[in-house]
């Protein structure tokens, strides 16, 4: 099991005005400590420079990129992948909007251009050696049970099992991982706390206050049935990255050891599976 980090466990995040932002030398040494062997970029500007990474021990996954995919032909800089040596870019269906407490609806015409958008950029992956997949989000455009169905059926590109954002969007996981399961070539392991994932997902409340709330849990303290979720992959032979992920809001500087903690904790709960 190959388990990696993701700067958004430290409270890193590309939102305007997410909450205090730790500083990447402490992020990095944090992931070194817990054994982590490589992480995700985190957001544009996070890391100095990618080189830094290795001088923690750590290897650069790949990175998240919100993507407005239902307008025009946008293009994806893949260049630094390449340079890290990474090998997975993680799609997201932006809106066009900051932050992830609303969004637009599609129509025929906009979802056409979504998938088609979608095929074209996972080709332009492949052609320099990487993985594109989307990432299914709340507060994006693909975020509900039947806009992942639609990416299933209307396109090519893998999937990123991201267990908390699929639960919070009506998604179960584990089911989609025993169904779909050829079809994910990345995951983001973090758990959910199933009442704050149903307040939003009604919404009752807005996304960032559930974060803030801490909808977002420890891998074995929410409501991911992780031991399904493993199984299923395995029988489908997956062998890609788990990344830890648990979206988290700082709202200061920790007086304690702060979130190295749980992510300790995810961590064990996942090697234990």
């Amino acid at each position: 099991m190959r388990i990696a980090g993701a700067p958004i466990s430290w409270g890193v995040s590309e939102v305007p005005g997410w909450g205090y932002q730790l500083p990447v030398e402490q992020v990095l040494s944090d992931m070194r400590d817990v054994g982590l062997s490589a992480t995700e970029f985190g957001p544009d500007g996070f890391l100095p420079h990618d080189d830094i990474l290795g001088e923690y021990g750590l290897r650069a996954v790949g990175g998240f990129i919100p993507v407005v995919l239902h307008e025009g032909d946008p293009e994806v800089d893949l260049n630094r992948f390449v340079r890290a040596k990474a090998d997975t870019v993680v799609l997201a269906a932006s809106t066009g909007l900051d932050g992830y407490d609303t969004r637009p609806v599609l129509d025929d015409a906009g979802w056409k251009r979504l998938l088609s958008n979608l095929d074209r950029l996972a080709e332009a992956a492949r052609s320099k050696g990487l993985t594109a997949v989307l990432h299914p989000h709340v507060g994006t455009m693909i975020e509900r049970p039947d806009d992942v169905q639609r990416v299933l059926d209307g396109s090519e590109i893998p999937l990123c099992l991201d267990t908390g954002h699929l639960l919070i969007g009506g998604t179960d996981p584990a089911e989609l991982a025993e169904r779909a399961g050829q079809r994910i070539a990345h995951v983001h392991a973090k758990d959910v706390d199933a009442t704050l994932a149903t307040e939003v997902r009604e919404g009752r409340r807005a996304f960032t206050d559930a974060v803030r709330a801490g909808m977002f849990r420890p891998i074995g303290d929410g409501d991911v049935d992780f031991e399904r979720v493993v199984a299923a992959l395995r029988k489908h032979g997956y062998d890609g990255w788990w990344v830890l992920e648990q979206d988290t809001i700082l709202a200061a500087e920790p007086t304690d050891e702060g979130p190295i903690a749980d992510v300790r904790r995810s961590a064990a709960r996942l090697l234990e599976l």
